[in-house]
């Protein structure tokens, strides 16, 4: 496509979405109530397809924090919501899952309208929100000990209890669905928590934390600080009131979130960036491998950490599937986000725009040939055009460095041990993906990646079953699946002498 029209100010809402917009800007969540950033600042969320603010939110600092964190403290400490019947405990995550199903269409919109997703896949993605807190309202049933073989004057046993208070820090590129697989957890397992939306995306966390007190939730268990990573983020990953946190974003700022931690040798979790190698294998269905392909460096224009933005093709089939995967790329549908017939929209920001447009030079000055793409779409909003490089090598920038965008590098392997030593030849190990129909070949492959989840001849499942995270620099810890439950939980063994 050549062009862009993107919607106007707010797009097609609904009245609910509109009532949430309309009014003064958005305030904090902080114990039971809804408070203004102490320093009186606020700031504009930004809708990506038309360049317009579309909301305020306060501008959250390290005062605010301090107050968040002390709501989240005496929360904790008093036993309403850690010592709670667990039973009910698990009934508000499924209060909560009701409400945002109930919701479902306005949170969509919300999303779309914040950071330029689709409409179709945030409409999508709504049920998965629910599924997440449906799942964790199972957990806190389950959060067993053990009790040790020892001798008969002696019984040995383990508790699992809550860590604490937790700082939880989300992306923009997936707001809502980064907040269940945060909170949802961590309220499962007894804590309470301090949450910082992203900057660029604030409007769906706040409106989660309306549903959280719509909910029952007890005051302070939830509380939302919205502002900047430099200024909020900071004081959440040093203070030393917070006993875990979990930071999803880059790598570059999880090193710094990983620093500051040091401090009171909190817990942390990090889901970083990636690399994700998506190899094509010569005997693959070529179609069905396109098909995922181009979704799986455009879906999220390109601004999620699965991407698979390393598609690496065996030699036999290079030129032709170059040819195919261009050709698809440059007729994948990209627009108004608010269009159904959209399956690519903005990216989220003009520091993101900037970032991404700055690759297509890199690309062909380090060599690649650019098959399509390269450049911006339309004259208004953050979009750019599905981007493909032939002729890549694993050394080059745009192979060796995570763009966020919709950026394909497309390199040429020979056979099974070159596809996994360049497929592991990177910083990161989020995910990867193998296309073949050979059973063992799928098999050793999957093995021998070094990545923390590998799709076979599919890409970008998720579930909440089932534990997400990275090897190498992709990150610390898993989220989702019962390995989440370790992340916030601590193990006490006790002693108890029988001796008459």
């Amino acid at each position: 496509m050549s062009s862009v029209a993107p919607a106007r100010n707010h797009g097609p809402l609904g009245d609910a979405a509109r009532r949430f917009l309309e009014g003064p800007p958005k305030k904090l969540l902080i114990g039971d109530k809804w408070l203004d950033a102490r320093s009186g600042k606020t700031f504009g969320a930004i809708n990506p397809a038309t360049e317009d603010v579309i909301g305020r939110a306060a501008e959250g600092d390290a005062a605010d924090v301090d107050a968040a964190v002390a709501a989240a403290r005496r929360a904790f400490e008093c036993k309403d919501w850690a010592g709670m019947d667990p039973h009910m405990r698990g009934s508000y995550l499924l209060k909560i899952a009701d409400l945002v199903e109930r919701n479902a269409e306005e949170l969509a919109q919300l999303e779309t309208l914040n950071n330029g997703t689709p409409i179709s896949f945030t409409r999508a993605t709504m049920p998965d929100v629910a599924k997440v807190f449906r799942y964790y309202a199972g957990w806190p049933t389950k959060l067993y000990g053990e009790t040790n073989p020892s001798d008969g004057r002696i019984f040995n046993f383990t508790l699992r209890e809550p860590l604490g208070v937790c700082g939880q820090i989300i992306p923009w590129n997936g707001p809502l669905s980064m907040a269940a697989w945060k909170i949802a957890p961590a309220l499962a397992c007894g804590n309470t928590i301090v949450l910082k939306p992203a900057e660029q995306t604030p409007l769906t966390a706040i409106r989660l934390g309306e549903f959280v007190l719509e909910a029952g939730v007890p005051p302070g268990v939830v509380n939302i600080v919205t502002g900047f990573g430099e200024t909020a983020g900071a004081a959440i990953a040093a203070h030393p009131g917070i006993d875990k946190v979990a930071f999803t974003g880059s790598t570059d700022v999880g090193r710094l979130i990983l620093k500051a931690s040091a401090g009171n040798l909190k817990r942390v979790t990090l889901e970083l960036g990636g690399k994700s190698p998506n190899i094509v294998f010569a005997d693959a269905d070529i179609e069905k491998a396109l098909a995922a392909s181009v979704g799986g460096f455009c879906f999220l224009s390109g601004q999620v950490c699965v991407a698979g933005t390393r598609v690496f093709v065996q030699q036999e089939i290079y030129d032709e599937f170059v040819e195919k995967l261009a050709a698809q790329a440059a007729q994948f549908p990209v627009g108004d986000p608010f269009d159904a017939k959209s399956l690519m929209g903005p990216l989220v920001s003009r520091e993101q725009f900037d970032r991404v447009s700055a690759y297509f030079d890199v690309g062909q000055r380090d060599g690649a040939q650019l098959k399509t793409g390269g450049s911006r779409l339309g004259d208004k909003g953050y979009f750019v055009k599905p981007t493909v490089f032939s002729g890549v090598r694993n050394d080059m920038r745009i192979a060796r460095e995570e763009i966020f965008g919709p950026v394909a590098a497309l390199i040429p392997f020979k056979d099974e041990d070159d596809a996994i030593f360049q497929g592991n030849d990177t910083q990161y190990g989020l995910a990867a993906a193998v296309w073949t129909h050979d059973v063992s070949r799928a098999h050793r492959v999957g093995r021998a990646l070094k990545a923390g989840t590998v799709w076979v001849n599919t890409y970008m499942n998720v579930d909440p079953i089932s534990p997400f995270g990275g090897y190498k620099q992709s990150g610390i810890g898993r989220e989702l699946g019962v390995h989440s439950i370790d992340s916030y939980t601590q193990i006490k063994s006790l002693f108890i002498d029988l001796a008459p």
